[in-house]
């Protein structure tokens, strides 16, 4: 398995431990009353903006620790350039992202315009960032495992 293919794994590892870990710890703190009070919505803005601190923190993390273990295993050093096949593949697996964040972010909007409660919005846009960067990284694996 090539450093790409392993790299990937753990990316698809660590973002679901780390969304479902944050969601666990927040999901106790979430207001009492109405849904649609000023509370609900702060707690739902401060959802996000705390979601998005915490995974960019622990992906950096989790980076470095992937990177010591795997020079100790493998006694190996990262690549340090980036081939024709490693940007089209890169490319491809942030195509397939944004496109599952923007189809997540239409539909969001969409449940607005339908009158469904605000929340309902944060939390498909929650639910469609989290399945755009799992996509990400399961097509960065998958074209490294099958080609482009």
């Amino acid at each position: 398995m090539t450093y790409q293919e392993k790299k990937s794994i753990v990316s698809v590892i660590s973002t679901i431990l780390i969304f479902v870990s944050y969601c666990l710890y927040m999901y106790p703190r979430f207001p009492g009353g109405g849904l649609e009070s000023i509370e609900a919505i702060r707690y739902w803005g401060t959802f996000v903006l705390f979601l998005t601190l915490f995974s960019i923190v622990a992906h950096i993390i989790i980076s470095i620790i992937f990177n010591i273990v795997f020079r100790i295993t493998t006694n190996e050093k990262e690549p340090t350039f980036a081939d024709e096949l490693d940007k089209l593949i890169e490319l491809k697996a942030q195509r397939n992202s944004f496109f599952v964040f923007i189809i997540g972010f239409l539909i969001a909007m969409g449940s607005l315009v339908i009158f469904q409660p605000s929340h309902m919005m944060f939390i498909i846009l929650i639910t469609s960032g989290f399945i755009s960067d799992v996509m990400g990284s399961v097509t960065k694996l998958y074209h490294y495992r099958r080609g482009v």
